[in-house]
């Protein structure tokens, strides 16, 4: 059965001005490299629908939703936050990413595929319940996830983020939520400067230090994720899939390499089977320079899909 490949041509209409780092070109360098990789023979593609506001209120206020929207201007830039902006097309975009996490869960949970990446801009991981932040506007991946328990009825959902900025925005909207196990792995001291101290006994957060690398970053997925994922049996696991870990990515400095994204999807892909029928959605997050972010992207998704 082939897998999902969730994205839509407005993801690549916004923008926050010349030289920023979450640039449209991210989405194209991934799907360039998908299709020459030939990984797209193994996919499905969807276009990404339009979150309603009822799905973005089960993450967000309904306040804050319609404060994002009424914020769109009709022309230049405003700025949400120092490094956060919108240009006319940033609502479109922000509502098809996050549109992109409920028709991912949609198609998972009905048996239509096993597995979706949602290849989709602005991220979603620094979206706190009521404050954009960090690129970020709504929580994409976490509107996903309360869907697929508020409309679909799951009881357990695991939240997986690899990003190397802590996922602050999932934690506010997330934390003491007894249906949801997040599991983080990041760099300490970095933007947003969070994450330190778990706010929630359904948080399981890994700070890495400086340079930690590959064994370090295997040793806590081993050490810390997969005793908890397995005590908790997701029935659904999300993915917030950053890829600024990576070596040559000069937004954090963690010093992950191609093989570490694979063999953590690896290991994903064990606990879904195990625990889940193999039910995965992966959304895109970090991961900024364009040739290792596409790399990164690649390898992640040849284990989603099974490829060879």
């Amino acid at each position: 059965m082939l897998a999902a490949y969730i994205t839509h041509p407005d993801c690549a209409r916004h923008e926050m001005g010349p030289h920023h780092p979450e640039c449209p070109e991210r989405l194209a360098a991934i799907a360039d490299h998908l299709l020459i990789k030939g990984y797209l023979d193994y996919m499905v593609a969807y276009e990404a629908p339009l979150a309603t506001e009822e799905q973005l209120a089960r993450a967000h206020s309904a306040l804050y939703v319609r404060e994002i929207i009424d914020a769109s201007p009709t022309e230049g830039y405003h700025a949400v936050d120092p490094d956060t902006s919108m240009n006319p097309y940033t609502v479109r975009a922000a509502l098809r990413s996050a549109g992109a996490a409920v028709l991912a869960t949609d198609l998972v949970l009905s048996g239509e595929v096993p597995a979706a990446f949602c290849g989709v801009r602005p991220p979603g991981h620094h979206a706190e319940r009521s404050a954009a932040m960090g690129f970020c506007f709504f929580n994409n991946v976490v509107v996903g996830i309360r869907h697929a328990l508020d409309v679909h009825g799951l009881q357990r959902v695991a939240l997986i983020d690899f990003d190397v900025h802590h996922g602050n925005g999932s934690e506010d909207i997330l934390r003491g939520d007894e249906r949801v196990l997040m599991c983080s792995i990041f760099e300490k001291g970095l933007y947003p400067f969070s994450g330190d101290d778990a706010t929630g006994p359904n948080m399981v957060n890994v700070g890495l230090p400086t340079r930690s690398g590959s064994e370090a970053f295997r040793e806590a997925v081993s050490t810390h994720w997969l005793p908890a994922l397995e005590a908790f049996a997701p029935q659904l696991i999300y993915i917030s899939a950053g890829f600024d870990a990576h070596r040559e990515d000069d937004m954090g400095n963690l010093g992950l390499v191609e093989a570490d994204y694979e063999w953590v999807t690896q290991q994903l892909m064990a606990v879904a089977r195990r625990h889940g029928q193999g039910r995965i959605i992966s959304c895109l997050e970090g991961g900024y320079v364009l040739s290792p972010l596409a790399r990164s992207a690649g390898a992640h998704i040849k284990v989603l899909i099974g490829a060879d």
